[in-house]
């Protein structure tokens, strides 16, 4: 696994039950996460005295429950990132922070390059990926459906200083924004996916990522220049493991390129336990 280790404003203090024990920049908050299925005892007081805790509901989503006020939103950082923290309706606070193992990789690789580097990062939610390309001096295309993420994501890149970077936001379906890509014949040299779980088709057809990932990995890696730099996709489905995704990205993209493929959970550590919890995967190409 690959561990989220730097971190100053973040941390999980403590996890049991189905929930975990956060510090957001000092704010203590509880949230569930369904990775946590063992019910060891809890060991910090701070689950009693936490600013506030997510309840789920048994119809569907849930709602916060504030035990202190707090601000509307604040900003934690990361390295020179700043990000507006944020709880949602949906449980969530708008940051993946064990994302910050793939923003160390892609910057490395970036800066490193020896060349300049076009980056297209889809269903890029709130940026923290397009912030730490564009901070490492690639131009970016950050793409996501939801008007409010990308402008939380502007939000985001404003707070880092990073408004004047070459980053185009675009509000689009990523699907149909790399077909239209593809043949104007704009292309990338690395490419960032982070697809959510379950989505909706033009139909209101529901789908699934895992029976729909080959076909939409399969476009977007139409995007690709003749010399990539990397493709990397994420997954925070269940049943999509590192191993599956990691036989696609090699099944698309080494017969076309060599290279090779790498992948792994990425995790967090948990201060009050000798191992850092899994919370997602990531499988990442690289050219020979």
């Amino acid at each position: 696994m690959r561990t989220a280790e730097n971190w100053k404003d973040y941390k999980i203090i403590d996890t049991s039950e189905g929930e975990k024990l956060e510090s957001w920049g000092g704010r203590i908050l509880v949230r569930p996460d369904p990775q946590i299925i063992w019910k060891t005892p809890r060991k910090s007081d701070l689950w009693e005295k936490a600013d506030a805790v997510y309840h789920r509901s048994a119809k569907g989503g849930g709602e916060w429950e504030y035990r202190r006020r707090l601000p509307e939103s604040w900003e934690i950082g990361y390295d020179d990132l700043r990000f507006v923290i944020r709880p949602t309706g949906f449980k969530h606070t708008g940051l993946f922070p064990e994302q910050a193992v793939n923003w160390e990789l892609m910057s490395s690789l970036i800066k490193n390059a020896g060349r300049p580097v076009k980056v297209l990062n889809l269903f890029a939610y709130t940026g923290g990926a397009t912030l730490a390309c564009a901070a490492a001096g690639a131009q970016v295309s950050h793409v996501d459906a939801s008007k409010g993420m990308v402008q939380w994501a502007r939000d985001n890149a404003a707070a880092s200083g990073l408004s004047d970077k070459p980053i185009r936001w675009l509000v689009d379906d990523c699907e149909k924004f790399v077909r239209r890509e593809i043949r104007r014949g704009n292309f990338y040299d690395a490419v960032v996916m982070d697809p959510p779980s379950y989505g909706r088709g033009p139909g209101g057809e529901v789908w699934k990522l895992e029976d729909s990932v080959f076909e939409l990995v399969k476009t977007c890696a139409g995007v690709l220049s003749d010399k990539p730099l990397f493709f990397l996709l994420n997954s925070y489905t269940t049943g999509l493991s590192p191993s599956v995704m990691a036989y696609i990205l090699s099944e698309l993209l080494v017969p076309r390129y060599g290279g090779s493929v790498t992948a792994d959970e990425i995790g967090l550590p948990v201060e009050k336990a000798s191992m850092p919890l899994p919370c997602g995967s990531t499988a990442v190409y690289l050219p020979g």
